[in-house]
């Protein structure tokens, strides 16, 4: 297996990511169901968010974090929700890559979940 080095690679990652993710029944819900995302839309931004964090290339722009509150407000995102997404990210990542990129996918992803889960366990509190 490969690295993940170029844009097409974070597409695939990406691609094959949230075709589980949006099936799951622990968290597929707050795709389909809550935010009610538009993939067409949507997988663009990720692709975005994902290149500029592996690769480098600062192609993402937004407030990923705010994106987030709202679902919150209407469901909660718990910490069981955060480790279902990284587990199901790991075991993408693992099936489709390996190598330096690969791993740092893992380990961004584990510290971006972290902090989410963080600030809206904090945001119920207020």
């Amino acid at each position: 297996m490969k690295d993940i080095t170029n844009r097409e690679d974070v597409e695939l990652l990406v691609n094959k990511f949230y075709n589980k993710v949006i099936k799951d029944d622990v968290i597929g819900f707050f795709f389909t169901d809550v935010a009610k995302i538009d993939l067409s839309k949507h997988l663009p931004k990720m692709y975005n968010f994902w290149e500029s964090i592996l690769l480098g290339n600062p192609v993402y722009e937004g407030h990923p974090m705010a994106k987030h509150f709202p679902i919150n407000e209407v469901s909660a995102l718990e910490e069981r929700h955060f480790n279902r997404w990284l587990q199901i990210w790991e075991k993408t990542v693992h099936e489709n890559f390996d190598g330096e990129n690969a791993e740092n996918a893992i380990n961004r992803a584990l510290n971006i979940a972290r902090i989410m889960n963080h600030k809206m366990a904090n945001a119920r509190k207020e």
